[in-house]
């Protein structure tokens, strides 16, 4: 599936402002990138780095003011997501290195807390797979998506006593329940096609079977059609804007549509 997938946002700063952006995708296994544009308004000297998670990181300083970024990408990605209910849990022991920091509890999943209520939520689904999904599949069934009921500080139990949240609220619930299980959780952030209402999204990947899985606790099937913009430990890691001083967030327009492939000409 070629999806285009197009992010603008505007800004407005009292005075200038260090920021981080995380808006650009990388290619890699289920997604290749085909074009992309990205563009600041008024223009700023960026720089870019690689963070420990292996995102793409913009660096640059937002003058004082309204500021304009805009992202236009195409990307190639999968049609279905991969699912693999007889997939086994890997022993600690067992895991690549890159995993294992994956089972910590972190900011917004404090899943040192919750091993009882994995338990509960689980129940006798074998190690795994099936645990990860009975866990996407409780919090499908028992939290409500509601908007204004989280803020920047809730965390996976205050969304749990809330029993409602938005999709990253839901990714949080998930990823803790899974470490607590000591099954390695990761929060991603990107793009869903036919999400409503659209709007840059977020679901979590677990690691069984040797390899990642994605698992989304806000739609009520598996569906492809996704662009991972960023992974990270919890939503700490993965801001689409990070900034270190006074900075208001005035519109976020976000738009995902099926593009056309072009066909290469044929030969003469």
């Amino acid at each position: 599936m070629r999806l285009q997938a197009t992010c603008k946002i505007t800004v407005t700063a009292n005075s200038d402002c260090p920021v981080v952006a995380m808006l650009r995708p990388r290619s890699g296994e289920a997604q290749w990138m085909v074009s992309e544009r990205y563009e600041l308004h008024p223009w700023v000297p960026t720089t870019e780095y690689v963070d420990n998670y292996g995102n793409l990181c913009q660096r640059l300083k937002i003058p004082q003011g309204d500021m304009q970024v805009e992202v236009d990408i195409v990307m190639e990605t999968e049609d279905a997501i991969a699912v693999e209910p007889s997939a086994a849990a890997v022993p600690v022991e067992a895991m690549p290195f890159d995993a294992l920091q994956y089972l910590l509890q972190s900011r917004y999943c404090p899943s040192d807390k919750m091993e009882d209520q994995a338990k509960k939520v689980v129940g006798d689904a074998l190690p795994g797979y099936a645990q990860v999904e009975a866990i996407r599949s409780w919090i499908y069934d028992t939290l409500e998506y509601k908007y204004g009921v989280s803020n920047g500080t809730t965390d996976a139990l205050d969304t749990l006593n809330d029993g409602a949240g938005v999709c990253r609220d839901f990714s949080h619930v998930g990823i803790s329940l899974c470490r607590a299980l000591r099954i390695p959780a990761r929060l991603v952030v990107g793009y869903l096609y036919q999400l409503d209402p659209m709007d840059m999204h977020a679901w979590f990947e677990a690691f069984v079977g040797g390899r990642w899985y994605t698992f989304d606790a806000t739609q009520k099937k598996p569906r492809g059609g996704r662009i991972v913009v960023a992974y990270g430990r919890d939503a700490a890691d993965v801001a689409f804007i990070s900034n270190y001083g006074p900075l208001e967030m005035k519109e976020m327009i976000v738009t995902v549509t099926k593009a056309p492939v072009t066909k290469a000409p044929k030969a003469k």
